[in-house]
C-alpha cells in the first residue's frame, strides 16, 4: 500500500467508523467499580495511582502521534492551561491500536509531544485501548458494569473520556470532538 493511500486511510477511517458523532452528557450515576482503585503507569514507567485527581475533574484521552487527529494535543494542551489546576487535570494514553498511528517507544512519545506541541499534562505509558489486553482504566471507561452509565467503544485516537470529581462518567465524545468543544468545557467548568 502506498504511503498516499495509507494516509488517506487514517483520515477517513475514523468517520466511516462513526467517530464523527456525538455522545450526549451523562446522568452522574455512582460507578459499582471505583475509578480511584485504578492505576496506570506514567510516560517514565513511575506508578500513578488514579486515587492522586479524587476531587479533580479528569478528561482521559487516548492519544497517537500519527493520526489526522494528532494536532488535537495542541487544543488540549491550550485546554489544560486554562482549566488545569486543583480542580481539573488532562490524562493522555498513548495508544498504536489504530493502524500502527503510535509505533514509537515512550521515549519517543514523550519527545514528541515536549517537541512538536509543548505538552505539560500529564502522560501515561503505552497501553492498549480495546482487545484483549484492554488496560483496567479503559475497561472502566467503556463497561457499564465498572462504571455505572456506559457501555462504549474506543472508536479511534483522541477519544474523549469525562470524570466528574466524585470519580463518576459524566461524558464521552469522539474524535472528531474538538477539547475545546463548549459541552466539553460545560462540564470542565460547572460548579
Amino acid at each position: 500500500m502506498t504511503m498516499k493511500i495509507r494516509k488517506s486511510l487514517a483520515l477517513a477511517l475514523p468517520f466511516l467508523f462513526g467517530c464523527s458523532s456525538r455522545a450526549q452528557e451523562l446522568t452522574p450515576v455512582d460507578p459499582p467499580v471505583s475509578f480511584y482503585s485504578l492505576s496506570a503507569l506514567d510516560i517514565n514507567g513511575r506508578t500513578v495511582d488514579m486515587s492522586r485527581y479524587k476531587g479533580k475533574r479528569i478528561l482521559v484521552v487516548n492519544t497517537a502521534s500519527k493520526c489526522g487527529f494528532t494536532p488535537q494535543y495542541a487544543d488540549l494542551e491550550k485546554v489544560y492551561k486554562q482549566y488545569g489546576g486543583d480542580d481539573f487535570v488532562i490524562l493522555g494514553f498513548p495508544s498504536n491500536d489504530f493502524l500502527h498511528q503510535e509505533p514509537g517507544s515512550n521515549a519517543d512519545i514523550a519527545e514528541f509531544c515536549q517537541a512538536n506541541y509543548g505538552v505539560t499534562f500529564p502522560m501515561m505509558s503505552k497501553i492498549d485501548v480495546k482487545g484483549r489486553n484492554m488496560h483496567p482504566v479503559y475497561q472502566w471507561l467503556t463497561r457499564k458494569d465498572q462504571n455505572g452509565s456506559e457501555d462504549s467503544k474506543v472508536s479511534w485516537n483522541f477519544n474523549k473520556y469525562l470524570i466528574d470529581e466524585q470519580g463518576r462518567l459524566r461524558g464521552h465524545w469522539a474524535s472528531s470532538t474538538k477539547p475545546d468543544d463548549p459541552e466539553i468545557i460545560k462540564l470542565i467548568t460547572e460548579k
